[in-house]
C-alpha cells in the first residue's frame, strides 16, 4: 500500500464565495475520486492579509510559511485564478514569488482558471503555463477553464465543465504517479 498523494490546491480568488474556489475544489474532488489523496486547499481570501505586507519570505507570518511549505512539498499542485486584467490576480503571483525557485522542479501542476467569458480561456496558456515553466514544474497538458455560464451561482452547472474536470483528472494521475516516484535529485540536474 502506498501513501496517499499530497494534493495542494490553491485558489487565487480574492472573494468568498468564489467560482474559482468552487472549480479548484471540484478538480480536487475528481482527483480524490480516482486516487487516495491527502488534500489541502489554500485560499488567498484566508492568507492574503498575511502576504500583502511582506517583501521577503522571512517577513511572512508562520501560517503563511506553513502554506508555502505545503505547496513546495505537494505531490500535485492544483492552481486556479480568476482572470483579472487579462492575467491571474496579483496576490496569486505574490504568493508564488515566495516559493523557492527550485522547489517545484518536476512537480505536476494542474492549471485552472475562471473568467467572465470564453475569450479569457487563454490565460492558462499565456499566463499560468509560463509562470510554472519558470519553476521547471510539469504543467499537465489538460487545463480547466470555466466561464460564468458554467455556473449557477457558485455551483458548477455545466456538464461540459464536469467532463473537462474528469478528463483533466484522468490524464493527470499517470503523470502524478510518475513524477512522485522519481527522486528530486534526478530532476534538478
Amino acid at each position: 500500500m502506498t501513501a496517499p498523494f499530497r494534493v495542494v490546491a490553491v485558489s487565487g480568488s480574492l472573494h468568498e464565495p468564489s467560482k474559482t474556489t468552487a472549480l479548484v475544489r471540484a478538480i480536487t474532488a475528481a482527483i480524490g475520486e480516482r486516487a487516495e489523496v491527502d488534500a489541502q486547499l489554500i485560499e488567498l481570501t484566508q492568507i492574503g492579509p498575511g502576504l500583502a505586507g511582506a517583501l521577503q519570505r522571512d517577513q511572512l507570518p508562520p501560517e503563511v510559511e506553513a502554506q508555502l511549505q505545503a505547496i513546495e512539498s505537494a505531490d500535485l499542485l492544483i492552481v486556479g485564478s480568476p482572470v483579472y486584467r487579462a492575467s491571474f490576480t496579483g496576490l496569486f503571483k505574490h504568493l508564488f514569488d515566495f516559493v523557492g525557485q527550485y522547489d517545484l522542479v518536476g512537480k505536476p501542476v494542474l492549471l485552472a482558471a475562471t473568467g467572465g467569458g470564453e475569450k479569457h480561456a487563454l490565460i492558462i496558456e499565456h499566463q499560468l503555463r509560463p509562470l510554472f515553466a519558470f519553476f521547471q514544474a510539469l504543467t499537465l497538458p489538460v487545463g480547466v477553464y470555466a466561464s460564468n455560464t458554467d455556473f449557477d451561482g457558485y455551483e458548477i452547472a455545466s456538464e461540459v465543465l464536469r467532463a473537462r474536470i474528469a478528463l483533466a483528472a484522468e490524464r493527470a494521475l499517470p503523470l502524478v504517479g510518475y513524477a512522485a516516484s522519481r527522486p528530486v535529485e534526478l530532476l534538478v540536474g
